[in-house]
């Protein structure tokens, strides 16, 4: 089948990329010229495991094309996918400008019948606001479908391969028979395509995102209140996780959640709510709870240098808002890092894959450094924000050698107890005991 992807970011890359790997021809339109260029030559813009891989494949095979013509790219597509930003705007409603100014110009382009698709994470009723663009200028039929994208940052590539569902809103039958067609390839193992109407496929991508982040938020509450208490959060995780109903995933505490989706999803959800006087108190909660979250791990810093940090170097390990990805966006890092230089700190980061991003942002305002224990040279301090896997087994004797003080300021409960007693660290994470140096 002939495919067009509108958009090259995450989400677009990463479907042009797995629809092209089933023998789909997929051509990638993007605006920006630079970035285009650089594809065509088998550059990729985005880290993401193992899409390198398929992205080299499929361009070599010639199932994967890069232009910055619309018409070219649509012109032979059947279905044409929309993966194009969504921002929020001030009053935490999405931008929908890109996807209506592309809908428009779809309109005079389309010579015939195509299945255009939103696969960015758009609010409800936004399909019949598509269907309107396009049908201002339109001379032929055509179908707007909603398929939310249901992608984890560092598991994309499998999330699209082997997807737990899909989620197809229409009601067009001729629509509804290409698109089964088209993911037929990627449920072969039973899982579940979902058919239903657009503004309930729709609200299930805000739906599901906004309950995840809820999950992480209620975590964090009780792990903060295990701190006052003196309780456990790693045994409270455990306790509840064990109940079917509950589930295992999304109950490990942290320092808040980040990222391109959570963050504007439950904020655009909540906004939607209240525009249709259907307030939803739970969200609003939720986003000031994790907002807060973000440098709950400050004051216990400061309390223990006693509220001096000027000219302290603090060394920070991970900076991405999740392992595996290098995108900083909403990241609890940076806010961190903010609180840190506000307080005079000096600041020396390491990460695998965003120290460029946060580079870009920061404009030499920290220090890198070349690998994990380079940071840690005359370090008063260690924060670790990420939680890499190659952070997970470090080498405590080398750490002790470096480190001016041996402190370590967990936000993401990388270590036991235990471990940190033996090996002599003082060593505060969240919703757990402190560890005293011995």
């Amino acid at each position: 089948m002939n495919i067009a992807v509108v958009g090259t970011g995450y989400v677009g890359l990463v479907t042009g990329t797995c629809l092209a790997e089933t023998g789909n021809h997929v051509t990638c339109v993007d605006i920006d010229a630079s970035k285009v260029e650089k594809m065509k030559n088998g550059i990729i813009p985005i880290y993401e495991p193992h899409l390198d891989s398929l992205f080299e494949r499929n361009i070599k095979q010639g199932r994967l094309q890069f232009t910055t013509n619309l018409a070219e790219a649509i012109e032979k597509a059947k279905i044409i996918f929309l993966a194009l930003p969504t921002p929020p705007g001030e009053d935490g409603s999405a931008d929908l400008s890109y996807v209506l100014g592309v809908a428009e110009q779809l309109g005079h382009l389309m010579k015939e019948y195509k299945i255009i698709v939103d696969k960015s994470t758009v609010p409800v009723g936004t399909a019949e606001k598509v269907h309107a663009a396009i049908a201002k200028n339109a001379q032929f039929e055509f179908d707007v479908v909603s398929n939310p994208e249901f992608l984890r940052e560092g598991f994309a590539v499998d999330d699209f391969l082997k997807p737990d569902r899909v989620v197809i809103g229409t009601g067009s039958e001729r629509a509804k028979k290409l698109m089964e067609e088209l993911y037929k390839p990627y449920v072969r193992q039973g899982n579940p395509i979902l058919f239903m109407d657009e503004k309930s496929a729709e609200l299930t991508k805000y739906a599901a995102n906004a309950f995840l982040a809820m999950k992480i938020t209620f975590m964090n509450e009780i792990a903060n209140l295990c701190e006052k208490v003196g309780a456990n959060v790693d045994m409270v995780r455990i306790g509840i996780g064990s109940d079917e109903r509950i589930g295992k995933r999304f109950l490990f505490p942290g320092i808040g959640y980040g990222g391109s989706c959570f963050p504007k999803d439950v904020q655009a959800l909540a906004k939607s709510a209240s525009d249709a006087n259907s307030e939803m108190q739970i969200l609003n909660a939720v986003m000031a709870i994790n907002e807060k979250q973000k440098t709950v791990i400050i004051p216990k810093v400061k309390s223990f240098f006693n509220n001096d940090l000027k000219g302290k170097k603090i060394a920070i390990w991970g900076l991405a808002f999740k392992p595996d990805t290098d995108d900083i966006r909403e990241a609890p890092a940076l806010y961190i890092i903010d609180e840190l230089l506000q307080a005079g700190a000096i600041v020396s980061a390491y990460d695998p894959e965003a120290m460029n991003n946060v580079g870009k942002l920061l404009d030499g305002k920290i220090e890198f450094g070349l690998d994990e224990y380079a940071v840690l040279e005359n370090a008063e301090a260690l924060i670790v924000c990420t939680e890499w896997s190659l952070f997970r087994t470090p080498d405590f004797d080398k750490m002790k050698s470096l480190m001016k003080n041996n402190v370590i300021f967990d936000g993401r409960n990388l270590y036991s107890l235990d471990q940190m007693e033996e090996n002599g660290f003082y060593y505060s994470s969240i919703g757990r005991a402190v560890v005293a140096k011995k």
